[in-house]
């Protein structure tokens, strides 16, 4: 896809219990030295069975390599992004190796200044864009690890990936808060932010800031760096490129977190129409008819994080007309045709969102409310003028 359409992805609410309840692991659903060792995995009854979703991550694990590495599909390439992301659901459903030999494939590849190129092949780089986002993203993964595990070990051990990203990430922030995307091949930073991509970045900053109190480490430039962006995500639209066209930079301010209650309510009722097929699922681009399910299953995200409950179990359960016999999800489908698109195409990262969005509606693992700001300190939201005295130093733009 492109960099406008994948670009990145997550709020804060109130703990919620008894929501819907977990199952039971299946038997017999194993990879051949490989599996879960969890006691039990998401379901959403009516919609989504356990063993379906465990289905689902299997189909992850069959396409990892063996050296960690998840790539979009068998054969295909691999962001640093969409990895995390599988390595997420993979940790979810219990294949504990799989999701560690994952993050340690990120530790093995990443670069001096703490970033990842923009595409790996299995024999070397497709695409050596660095993207912001991309690069930020491990953070959000490894606090999600800790949050389902309960340990601390994987994220002591790869303390200093997660700090030189983050470190590497802020050095193109703006004055008015937003990130710059991404710099080129020959390291020339974009002059302009994405709003899906800053978004993102702004959810994996505050997981930044867990991890680092957690650890006993002290990073306050992170928390002013993240109330900057989350304030120029929230009443800052002119600080990002124009891509209103597509679904992310609707519903993705409100899966951050960076914009909750009645204005993000708000602002999902003013897309719905624009953006949702009704039973069919979410458009990844408002001018065509293409409904994809790793969009699909973000927007429910999205909305369990503002406590639409009924529209998102609605949503998800349009998505289930996108899986395969195999727990696999076809990319998207073109409407009325019936045609995926890309033709076949079935993505490791669109498996990866459904299984969180099926936690996230179970609550079925510790981690179910991260996407909801739960495990994460309140959250700041300082304007550019607030930036003054001892926190200067932290809202200063280093480009």
């Amino acid at each position: 896809m492109t960099e406008q359409m994948r670009t990145g992805r997550m709020g804060s609410g109130q703990m919620r219990t008894g929501h819907i309840g977990s199952g039971q692991m299946g038997s017999g659903q194993m990879g051949a030295g490989h599996g879960p060792s969890a006691p039990s995995v998401p379901e959403v009854p009516g919609i989504l069975s356990a063993a379906e979703v465990l289905a689902t991550a299997q189909s992850i694990a069959d396409v990892q390599r063996p050296n960690g590495m998840i790539p979009w599909f068998e054969g295909g390439h691999c962001d640093p992004w969409n990895h995390v992301e599988a390595a997420m659901a993979l940790t979810v459903c219990g294949f504990s190796a799989e999701a560690e030999q994952a993050y340690l494939w990120l530790a093995d590849t990443q670069m001096s200044g703490g970033s990842w190129f923009n595409y790996y092949l299995a024999e070397g780089v497709k695409d050596s864009r660095l993207d912001t986002n991309v690069c930020a993203y491990i953070a959000a993964g490894l606090w999600h690890h800790h949050l389902v595990t309960g340990e601390l070990e994987l994220l002591r051990r790869l303390w200093g990936v997660v700090e030189h990203a983050l470190d590497f990430v802020l050095r193109w922030q703006d004055p008015d808060g937003s990130v710059r995307w991404s710099l080129d091949s020959a390291g020339r930073p974009e002059a302009y932010a994405l709003l899906t991509g800053s978004s993102s970045i702004y959810h994996s900053l505050r997981c930044g800031v867990a991890a680092a109190e957690i650890l006993g480490k002290d990073r306050p430039d992170w928390e002013l760096a993240a109330g900057r962006l989350g304030h120029a995500v929230a009443h800052h639209p002119g600080a990002f490129a124009p891509k209103d066209e597509f679904a992310m930079d609707w519903y993705y301010p409100m899966l951050s977190g960076a914009v909750e209650g009645e204005p993000g309510c708000q602002r999902i009722d003013e897309g719905w129409t624009t953006f949702v097929m009704e039973d069919l699922g979410v458009r990844c681009v408002s001018t065509s008819s293409w409904v994809t399910a790793a969009e699909t299953a973000e927007c429910v995200m999205a909305l369990d994080a503002l406590g639409m409950d009924a529209e998102a179990r609605r949503l998800f359960a349009a998505a289930q007309g996108l899986r395969l016999d195999d727990g696999s999800y076809w990319t998207g489908m073109v409407y009325p045709e019936g045609d995926t698109f890309p033709a076949g195409e079935r993505t490791t990262y669109t498996a990866g969102a459904i299984v969180l969005a099926a936690d996230a509606l179970s609550n079925a693992t510790p981690a179910a409310g991260l996407f909801r700001g739960e495990s994460l300190a309140a959250r700041l939201d300082l304007a550019e003028s607030q930036c003054t005295g001892a926190a200067a130093a932290g809202c200063t733009a280093t480009v």
